[in-house]
């Protein structure tokens, strides 16, 4: 198994989140006790403190999310530490292991 030089945030949907994704996608019809898929961000791998690496990642993770619901916008709220942590839980990790054998594509 091979180590990749990163560690990672897992980003997970609140309920906050939920609702603002119901009123811009009709499809989305999840609430947080779904058990719903959160999303892994690769960070760098050496941190000692989660709260700058949150300041540094959160406006594009957000972005990110948000876009996944919808490409307006217009209708994305504007980013702010204390509504990202309003919508989503985030759970941090320094190792992350590679179990396939074909090598890491990124776009």
């Amino acid at each position: 198994m091979k180590t990749v030089n990163r560690g990672y945030l897992l980003v997970e949907p609140r309920q906050a989140f939920c609702d603002w994704a119901k009123h811009h996608d009709e499809d989305f019809d999840f609430n947080e006790d779904d058990d719903l898929e959160g999303s892994l961000y690769l960070i760098e791998e050496d941190f000692f403190d989660i709260e700058p690496l949150l300041e540094k990642n959160f406006k594009k993770i957000m972005e990110n999310e948000c876009e996944a619901v919808t490409d307006d916008e217009s209708s994305w709220p504007k980013p702010t530490l204390s509504l990202f942590l309003e919508w989503f839980n985030v759970r941090i990790g320094g190792s992350v292991f590679d179990a396939e054998k074909t090598d890491l594509v990124s776009e």
